[in-house]
């Protein structure tokens, strides 16, 4: 599970209808990295095309490197704002005409902000393409950020605020916990920002924000499907050529600085029925050479009713629930690890046995057989993946933004085949440590 904001939920016949359309492509014809083409305009907006002729349908998957850890006290969910409004009018089509008329040409789309980046997924025929790239290009160059749509916006988002942490017992305590693990890095507040700030932004942070991170040459696009890499090309600089190369977004200057001891949090909610229990340690950033090693932990960890916290927790009625995840960073992130409590079970017994599996790994390791059964896990999903369109966007996208490169997606195989037990234990010893744990814990209200 990754930390991001959705704008909508797709509907389940969109999912079915792409499920139809887009699984046409087998495992036997994944693309070889050499089929893969780049081309960077003169304003630096980079494009990956990756041709795929199987069905007549295409995708444009836009990577924004903007997100929540570009935010500042004050200003803090403006970039899963914007995911909003750019969806509200630009110079040629006014407000909610974008979807209307990506539909009327058979299309779809979604969008989503993380801690790091904003996506913006658009699926449709792949004679539509021209359509998409006039709409794409026109909310890039010309967004409006009318005062009206923003006050309706802003109520919305605030709604999806308080709605989502009453409703989500995960995400308020997720909040809780990432506000006391990080005490100065931007990943310390939510991608959907602070109540404060939702009310309080005023048009210039707006038109700052859009100024600074929508520039083309913050982007990475990426089509897939039943186009010509030529004529992607000549529509891409036709489109998204004219818009101005903006300056470089400034960096982002905060270093978390170590963690020197266990943090822990209590959170009440009315509505809790059963003790949540979530226990984050810092890993490092999405690009690190231990990146492998901690994805097969956390699968080994509690991925499927094999798992050392399954057997461990819900096998022994101690948990009715336990997940453990990370998500992709441009900086040192979380590895969460988390459990529900069954009835009667107290939150301090499921720590104690939650810390009790972790330590296992850590003092005698993992069998080969259980790094075999993760490894062939990842490597079909892996394919399973690249059998779809939708697949290869996501993933040569996100190789590209968060890796540096979108032919490093292409050396995952081998840098599972290369995992050993000891790798996987050496990666527990080193982030699984008391020192580097925040512990959180989510209960009803006491009377």
């Amino acid at each position: 599970m990754k930390v991001k904001v959705w704008r909508k939920a797709l509907a389940a016949s969109v999912l079915l209808a792409l499920a139809a359309t887009t699984s046409a492509t087998s495992a036997a014809e994944t693309a070889p990295a050499d089929e893969v083409n780049t081309f960077t305009l003169a304003n630096g907006m980079k494009f990956i095309v990756l041709e795929s002729h199987s069905i007549p349908n295409a995708n444009m998957y836009t990577f924004w490197k903007v997100g929540s850890r570009n935010e500042a006290p004050g200003i803090t969910g403006l970039s899963h704002f914007f995911e909003h409004m750019m969806f509200n009018g630009s110079k040629h089509f006014g407000p909610k005409m974008f979807d209307r008329t990506m539909e009327a040409k058979g299309g779809s789309n979604n969008a989503y902000t993380s801690n790091d980046v904003t996506v913006y997924q658009d699926w449709f025929p792949a004679s539509s393409l021209e359509t998409i790239f006039t709409l794409e290009s026109d909310r890039i160059a010309h967004l409006n950020i009318d005062p009206k749509m923003v006050a309706s916006e802003r109520g919305v988002v605030l709604s999806e605020r308080s709605t989502g942490l009453e409703n989500s017992n995960l995400r308020a305590l997720q909040e809780a916990v990432s506000g006391v693990a990080f005490q100065a890095h931007p990943y310390s507040w939510p991608v959907i920002g602070h109540e404060s700030d939702i009310k309080a932004w005023t048009q210039q942070d707006l038109e700052h924000y859009f100024k600074t991170y929508y520039a083309p040459n913050n982007a990475v696009a990426v089509i897939v499907g039943d186009v010509k890499v030529d004529q992607v090309k000549k529509l891409a600089t036709r489109y998204f050529g004219k818009i101005p190369k903006g300056a470089p977004p400034p960096p982002v200057r905060t270093v978390e600085p170590p963690q020197t001891g266990e943090r822990r949090v209590f959170v009440t909610k009315e509505s809790a029925t059963s003790p949540n229990l979530a226990i984050a340690f810092k890993v490092p950033a999405a690009n690190s050479p231990d990146h492998y090693a901690l994805e097969v932990l956390q699968s080994l960890l509690a991925d499927g009713k094999t798992s050392r916290l399954y057997k461990a927790l819900v096998e022994q009625q101690l948990a009715t629930q336990v997940a453990a995840y990370g998500a992709d960073g441009f900086d040192p992130g979380l590895m969460y690890v988390l459990a529900v409590a069954a009835a009667k079970v107290e939150p301090a017994t499921l720590e104690k046995a939650v810390l009790a599996e972790l330590d296992k790994v850590v003092k005698d390791g993992v069998t080969a057989e259980e790094l075999d059964k993760v490894r062939n896990q990842k490597l079909v999903n892996l394919y399973r993946e690249q059998e779809t369109i939708n697949g290869k966007a996501q993933n040569l996208g996100n190789y590209e933004v968060f890796f540096g490169d979108y032919r490093k997606m292409y050396d995952a195989p081998a840098a599972y085949a290369r995992l050993t037990p000891a790798d996987i234990q050496a990666v527990a010893a080193k982030y699984l440590k008391k020192s580097q744990r925040t512990v959180g814990v989510l209960a009803a209200k006491e009377d």
